[in-house]
């Protein structure tokens, strides 16, 4: 049966101020009439089973996390003692999976993404569900075009196409890193290379194969954690095993040694919300080039993101360019657009000089 699991512990850093240790990224409505968890769990609708969504979170978030999306049980929300990057956090997910069903089958998301449209992602999961039930052994990916020459993101070379459809499964060639945008531009001129967006299909148990033959110390931790189940251990157990495991992503811990790897080209809109300068993507931006959220007025103020969290408070620029603003009721950024690294500086500031209770 297909199962949905996601991927929701994150911080959302360059979200400050809006995003906050115990409300971050996923639990805020960013651009629509629901939180990112909230879509991101409502993608599954028709498609996911009742009772068969997951969410991997922690402990600072399970309780809000609980609150938004109240129909996922809540045993079926996964508490990690301390981050670990994906492969343990996927690990996680299939042990428990497998626990109530032997031949669980995954899709994983991330809990922050925008994807749009419903009917057209759900056409391609089931795509990739169908070639999952067809080799088991295979782990499916989907990658999305690029339309620039993103620096930001991880990139998949495709081969030769394994089927022949609207939208065809490639076998995977290779995996590229973050890379310079010279580079960036050569992989979007060839045409054959797509962005990694981190969403992925495959059987509980074939990756748990993969982590055991490539990882064989998150493997071994990871059964221990599964025997210890629906025990009176099994608190302290998780609390013991999991923070010991090493932090790596699934995409180094398997997808990059594996051979039975697939890649889906992604039909449908996709955005990472990877910082403020995804809200002109998503909102859009009037004849001066602002993307405004909130209430604002302005003089000779072009190019700039603006949001106001504060019902009834007013934001005034005058003469600025290139600026993004944001206005909780405890604490205000004013920040070049792009300086997306600038903001985990500034946050790392806030902490070293005491001021925690603004993170």
């Amino acid at each position: 049966m297909l199962h949905a699991v996601i991927m929701a512990g994150g911080s959302g850093t360059r979200f400050w101020p809006q995003s906050r240790k115990t409300l971050p990224k996923q639990l805020l409505n960013i651009a629509g009439d629901q939180t990112m968890i909230q879509e991101t769990v409502a993608r599954g609708q028709g498609l996911i089973a009742e009772g068969k969504t997951w969410i991997v979170t922690n402990s600072s978030q399970v309780a809000e996390t609980a609150r938004q999306v109240p129909n996922v049980p809540t045993e079926n929300l996964l508490v990690e003692p301390c981050g670990k990057n994906t492969a343990p956090c996927v690990g996680l997910a299939a042990i428990n999976l497998l626990h109530q069903d032997p031949e669980a089958v995954m899709l994983v998301m991330p809990a922050d993404h925008v994807i749009k449209p419903l009917e057209v992602f759900q056409q391609a999961a089931q795509q990739a569900v169908n070639i999952v039930e067809h080799n088991e052994q295979a782990l499916v990916l989907f990658g999305v075009p690029p339309t620039y020459p993103a620096e930001g993101f991880g990139y998949i070379e495709r081969g030769s196409a394994i089927s022949e459809t609207d939208s065809p499964a490639f076998a995977v060639n290779s995996f590229e890193e973050k890379p310079d945008r010279e580079t960036a531009q050569v992989f979007l001129d060839s045409g054959n290379y797509y962005w990694n967006c981190g969403i992925f299909v495959w059987k509980a148990k074939t990756i748990l194969q993969m982590l055991q033959q490539f990882e064989p110390e998150i493997y071994d931790r990871l059964l221990t954690i599964q025997n210890s189940l629906e025990t009176d251990s099994a608190e302290a157990v998780l609390a013991a095993e999991f923070p010991e495991m090493k932090a790596i992503s699934i995409d180094h811990a398997v997808l990059e040694r594996a051979s039975e790897i697939f890649v889906l080209e992604a039909p449908y809109e996709w955005d990472d919300v990877g910082s403020w300068q995804a809200l002109p993507r998503l909102l859009g931006s009037d004849k001066t080039g602002n993307t405004v959220d909130g209430l604002h007025a302005g003089v000779e103020t072009n190019g700039c993101i603006i949001r106001s969290t504060e019902e009834g408070h007013l934001v005034g620029t005058i003469g600025v360019d290139d600026l993004v603003i944001v206005h909780t009721p405890d604490a205000t950024l004013v920040a070049r657009k792009d300086d997306e690294a600038g903001i985990r500086e500034l946050v790392k500031k806030i902490e070293e000089q005491g001021d925690g209770r603004f993170l």
